[in-house]
């Protein structure tokens, strides 16, 4: 057994081997920046499949910013329907949080398109799951667009978010499952922050890719 990961390059190629029979099928590889992204540049390279980024972010209580009440997408969100905020501060914050993304999906993606996942196979894929919250709210917005599958990819991941977000999606692929699990980072030997300069460039060499 796996105890231990070398680095995201690592991940990805084991991650690909794994989902080889997606090769050729009409799909997109979602990335979660920044970390995501290293790990799903060489499984939609493998795959054949456009590379994205998606961009989410929490909406945090106005009593308490850290408190997530929602998340919001580039052009969509969800809100907990059991917390009590007025609607004004939602409609404001979201429309905030928005713009920051589209500045952040506009560095990343220049004025390319974010790509329809209708009727496709989307793999979602992040450098590891710690609460997964992230990681639920990205499904949830997925799962409006009408994908014909969703597939989540990660490295590693705490069984208890693999069980939960299992229910959630089509197959869930992770290489380890540690019962003791504390943070991500633990579980490779390499595990440096990603940079958007490493983000940009790995985006760059796969828009190079036509498919």
């Amino acid at each position: 057994m796996m105890e231990m990961i070398r680095n995201r390059e690592e991940a990805a190629e084991m991650l690909a081997d794994r989902l080889e029979k997606y090769k050729g099928k009409d799909g997109v590889v979602l990335a979660i920046p920044r970390g995501g992204v290293p790990v799903a540049a060489p499984i939609a390279m493998r795959l054949g499949m456009p590379l994205e980024v998606t961009l989410i972010k929490k909406i945090g209580h106005p009593a308490n910013p850290e408190y997530a009440i929602g998340s919001v997408g580039l052009d969509s969100k969800t809100i907990d329907p059991s917390i009590e905020v007025p609607r004004e501060y939602v409609e404001a914050e979201a429309e905030r949080i928005r713009e920051g993304l589209r500045q952040k999906y506009k560095l990343f993606m220049g004025d390319r398109k974010p790509a329809t996942l209708q009727n496709k196979v989307v793999i979602i894929v992040d450098d590891g799951i710690a609460t997964g919250k992230t990681l639920v709210a990205t499904i949830e917005l997925v799962k409006r667009q009408h994908p014909a599958k969703v597939v989540v990819a990660v490295p590693v991941a705490p069984p208890s978010a693999v069980e939960r977000i299992s229910n959630m999606v089509d197959e869930v692929v992770c290489l380890l499952e540690p019962p003791f699990f504390q943070a991500v980072g633990q579980f490779y030997a390499e595990f440096g922050q990603t940079t958007d300069e490493e983000v940009i460039a790995l985006l760059h060499q796969q828009d190079q890719q036509s498919y």
